[in-house]
């Protein structure tokens, strides 16, 4: 078998075989496969795309490039659940102990970000002690235990998919819808979850900025994870401003542990309660989603969901009082208030602005060796479709020194678009499949 057929059979719009795909994974893998010939196949995947059975051949080699994740020592349905990212979108944190109180285990693989806040990893780290490089064993033993588990991704979890992917971010083939959704795929299937929930964002601060384009990755990966015989099911959720008031890290612990306590903000509480009863639902544990919905719940108001976080906290090396006091966790102490220059009604946010606002004040990482300012971030007052006067508080900015202050205040100003006209507030989800 030679990759210059390969290359050759996808540019005359030809079908791969499941051998041809994963010759090149494997053989890209080894390092057998150059660079030049691999970009080549992908801008011809790029225009001549792939069918759904190519696609899932492609996503389950890149999962079986490297190490796979063995979870069958979990008692139960183990439940994953997968973001697109967002600016503010803190939701594994409230989402995860919220699942684990019900009963389903979250045994649960995470990234440190890149852009413009940390990932979840990051944010975790706001407890002091809090470590996620745990042993397979007490990974495995915790989530037996108390229901919950987080850990690093390990470095040879879909290694193809690392090389793949940083091809293609320099040869201009990200965008490609078959490509996207085996990327994401390849590591959720490798990391061993019997069912996995997407929450697939749509808008301004999204991946995928339209929806026609955000179901259509959300079908392809559904369609990918039940040709592996998975669990699937998929949400599809606004990015048009960010996901409730916090942006940063240590700001958006504090707030996810408000969601905890039942004052979360509404659209923030609505998404975990979504993609928590499908995951309640997929794990077993409610026959439909107003049951699951109901379990969630109780597990709030009862202050389950908030000792399950301190348990989680506590396991992994945290302090668990910051889950009970989160007045603990450190924000930044230059503080400023941004205020409306005018009166009128929040039309539009530019989403990916406030998040850039979060990179500046160091909240976010510009390149893999940036050091993330865990305290910094804004907190938000008004949204789209709020009524404001002139004078208003719109957020408030916290800084670990006042240099930056100036820039971002103007930056934010300039993401908010005012109307004269009353705007509907925005809906956050636009579809389940």
């Amino acid at each position: 078998m030679r990759m210059y057929d390969i290359i050759m059979k996808k540019r005359n719009g030809g079908e791969l075989s499941d051998e041809e795909i994963r010759f090149f994974i494997e053989g890209y893998t080894k390092g057998e496969i150059p660079d030049y010939q691999v970009s080549s196949l992908m801008m011809a995947i790029y225009f001549r795309k792939m069918t759904e059975r190519e696609t899932l051949t492609l996503t389950l080699a890149m999962a079986e490039s490297g190490d796979k994740l063995d979870l069958s020592a979990i008692k139960g349905i183990k439940v994953d659940k997968h973001s697109t990212g967002g600016v503010g979108d803190k939701t594994s944190l409230a989402l995860a102990p919220m699942v684990a109180a019900c009963g389903v285990p979250v045994a649960k693989m995470s990234g440190r970000g890149l852009g413009h806040t940390g990932g979840t990893i990051d944010k975790l780290e706001s407890f002091p002690g809090f470590s996620t490089g745990i042993s397979n064993d007490t990974f495995i033993n915790n989530v037996n235990s108390i229901g919950i588990a987080i850990m690093g991704q390990t470095a040879d979890l879909a290694p193809a998919d690392k090389k793949l992917y940083a091809l293609r971010d320099v040869t201009a083939t990200v965008d490609n819808m078959s490509l996207i959704a085996s990327s994401i795929m390849s590591k959720k299937l490798a990391a061993g979850a019997d069912a996995i929930v997407l929450d697939v964002k749509t808008g301004s601060g999204a991946f995928m900025k339209t929806e026609e384009d955000s179901f259509a990755l959300a079908e392809e990966m559904v369609k990918i994870g039940r040709g592996s015989g998975r669990r699937m099911s998929a949400v599809i959720s606004n990015m048009d401003q960010p996901l409730g008031l916090a942006v940063g890290n240590a700001i958006e612990v504090r707030e996810a542990i408000d969601t905890l306590n039942g004052k979360g903000p509404e659209d923030f509480t609505e998404l975990v309660y979504t993609l928590g009863s499908r995951m309640l639902v997929l794990g077993g544990k409610a026959e439909n989603e107003e049951e699951a919905r109901a379990k969630l719940e109780e597990a709030v108001t009862g202050g389950y969901a908030l000792e399950k976080l301190a348990q989680f906290v506590k396991a992994q090396g945290g302090d668990e009082k910051y889950v009970y006091e989160p007045d603990r966790l450190v924000l930044a102490p230059v503080r400023k208030e941004i205020l409306a220059d005018r009166d009128g009604y929040i039309g539009h946010i530019d989403c990916d602005e406030i998040g850039i606002c979060s990179l500046m004040l160091g909240g976010g990482r510009e390149t893999k060796e940036s050091v993330i300012d865990l305290s910094v971030g804004l907190l938000l007052d008004k949204k789209v479709g709020d009524k404001v006067s002139k004078g208003d508080r719109l957020a408030t900015v916290y800084a670990a020194d006042e240099s930056k202050l100036g820039a971002v205040g103007e930056r934010f100003l300039n993401a908010y678009h005012f109307s004269d006209d009353f705007v509907s507030k925005q809906k956050l989800i636009k579809g389940i499949i």
